[in-house]
């Protein structure tokens, strides 16, 4: 049986591999198009998918499990990379990091009204006051909120839509398995990405240096695929409005990479902001730990 500990673990393990997602996709804007960076990465991930979906001989998802699974798709496949990308085009990774800090609010509120889970009134507290923290520290590495601006409805878009993709894959997650949802979600979207993947070489061919070829490779394996066999199954061991806190840490992570590798200033703010956030995070997750329902433990299955 997993332990309450293992998926805070594997929820940690995932937000780290997609903390780079947003530094490396501003690289990749360099010299590749927001289109074929969103849809490309999918094409890639998904013939990943297909080898090891062949090779282990998964049985194929059922009846309604594919249209839960076009949800996913929708959610952290198609709507999140491709947001985020055109975004990135001209908004920077601390700036991108403001409003994607609201993802762990979002999806716990998605778990709320999908998975019917019921947190207590501390566990709001906490990840309000995480959320809220997160978007403060953010904001003194960007530019501030102020107007909202074509860049942050795009940004607020890719939140929603990844929220609603982790929660209903995180239920998924516990009927099929956490790396065989996101692989089986990914050849469902596949030939649709692929039909993107090549208008957008037409219309842009790509001119990336090889740093951008780079960062490209890492959003596809990572990002879009390996990051989420960790997510999805610390998800599945949940609950979902448990784990996804550990995601208030990837602001803090995020600004941390953008500053090494892009060279956008690290200060004095962001270090004390991001210990305030990491520290709402545990108290969030310590709160619904003592909940005595048990039930995403028990039901999470072991990934075959």
């Amino acid at each position: 049986m997993p332990s309450a500990r293992s998926g805070l673990l594997l929820g940690f393990i995932g937000v780290l591999g997609f903390s780079f997602t947003l530094p490396l996709t501003r690289v990749a804007v360099g010299g590749l198009s927001p289109l074929f960076i969103g849809c490309g990465r999918a094409v890639i991930a998904a013939l990943l998918a297909a080898l090891v979906l062949g090779l282990t001989r998964q049985r194929r998802p059922r009846g309604s499990q594919w249209g839960r699974l076009a949800l996913v798709a929708a959610g952290v496949i198609v709507g999140f990379p491709l947001l985020t990308s055109y975004a990135l085009t001209t908004a920077s990774a601390s700036h991108g990091a403001v409003v994607i800090a609201l993802l762990p609010a979002a999806t716990a509120v998605f778990a709320v009204i999908r998975g019917k889970e019921r947190p207590p009134l501390p566990f709001w507290i906490f990840a309000v006051l995480g959320a809220v923290a997160a978007l403060g520290f953010a904001s003194l590495q960007a530019d501030g909120f102020g107007a909202p601006q074509y860049t942050d409805l795009l940004f607020f878009g890719a939140v929603i839509a990844a929220a609603l993709g982790y929660s209903e894959g995180a239920i998924l997650a516990r009927e099929l398995g956490a790396w065989q949802t996101i692989s089986w979600a990914l050849v469902l979207a596949a030939p649709a990405m692929a039909v993107l993947t090549v208008v957008a070489w037409l219309q842009q061919p790509p001119d990336a240096t090889v740093p951008e070829w780079a960062a490209f490779g890492y959003l596809a394996v990572v990002s879009m695929f390996l990051a989420f066999f960790a997510w999805y199954r610390g998800l599945a061991i949940g609950p979902v409005t448990r784990v996804s806190q550990v995601q208030l840490v990837q602001p803090v992570l995020s600004l941390a990479w953008a500053a090494l590798l892009l060279g956008e200033q690290l200060t004095l703010p962001l270090l004390l902001g991001g210990l305030v956030v990491i520290l709402c995070a545990a108290l969030a997750v310590r709160v619904r730990t003592r909940e005595p329902d048990r039930k995403g433990v028990s039901a999470a299955p072991v990934d075959g």
